[in-house]
């Protein structure tokens, strides 16, 4: 089955393009198009689409506003939002109404297919650059306590538990993960689950701070 996409951005140009762009894509399938957050919610509601690109700043009504409206009505959505805007306040605005990924518009194809794939799969997703403006942003806000890291961090995760925790710090997503690991996505989501409960965070975004603030998953070159 395709992906069911709505594309909602208050640029025609660049929302024709975005459009154009993914109706190549065979797995996917653009659904409409909404120029401002009051028409995003009308189309959302009619044509129930599996994952929303929700532009912050239109008119009418923001892509923030939008979102926690959407989701209140169909919280099975996945919203993505794809901005210009990469500072810390947008982020925890967007991630507080319930986007379970963000991209900067300046990203390329691979980027946002791959963001697209994981939040339709159930997953949040958040490239490099906005996983570093998350560090900021959750300890500008003291979402997590500045005490010292034990010399060997998260002791209570098993081996397996904190090489998944590296990698999802180095912004794998469920299946990359399982295919380098040689196991199975239901594997990683269990195993992601017990690192979730362990380290006393409620999202991907949360845990991925923690790692990067005990050295973990500084780049993919591996």
């Amino acid at each position: 089955m395709r992906i069911r996409i709505l594309v909602v951005d208050d640029h025609t140009l660049f929302r024709e393009g975005l459009m154009a762009l993914l109706s190549r894509t065979r797995d996917l399938e653009v659904i409409g198009s909404a120029a401002n957050g009051v028409d995003a919610i009308m189309q959302a509601t009619a044509l129930l689409p599996d994952v929303i690109l929700m532009d912050i700043q239109m008119p009418e009504m923001n892509g923030i506003e939008a979102t926690q409206q959407i989701l209140q009505i169909r919280p099975e959505t996945s919203i993505i939002v794809l901005t210009m805007m990469e500072n810390e306040d947008a982020i925890f605005a967007a991630l507080c109404a319930g986007a379970r990924g963000y991209i900067l518009k300046g990203a390329d194809k691979a980027e946002v297919l791959k963001t697209i794939r994981a939040v339709a799969s159930g997953e949040a997703l958040f490239g490099p650059v906005i996983a570093r403006r998350l560090v900021n942003l959750f300890q500008s806000h003291n979402i997590t306590s500045p005490v010292a890291m034990p010399a060997s961090p998260f002791p209570d995760l098993s081996e397996r538990e904190r090489e998944i925790l590296e990698l999802i710090a180095q912004g794998y997503t469920n299946q990359e993960i399982a295919a380098r690991l040689h196991i199975t996505s239901k594997t990683v989501s269990n195993h992601i689950s017990h690192i979730f409960n362990k380290l006393q965070v409620v999202n991907r975004a949360q845990a991925i701070v923690r790692a990067r603030q005990a050295g973990l998953g500084e780049d993919r070159t591996k």
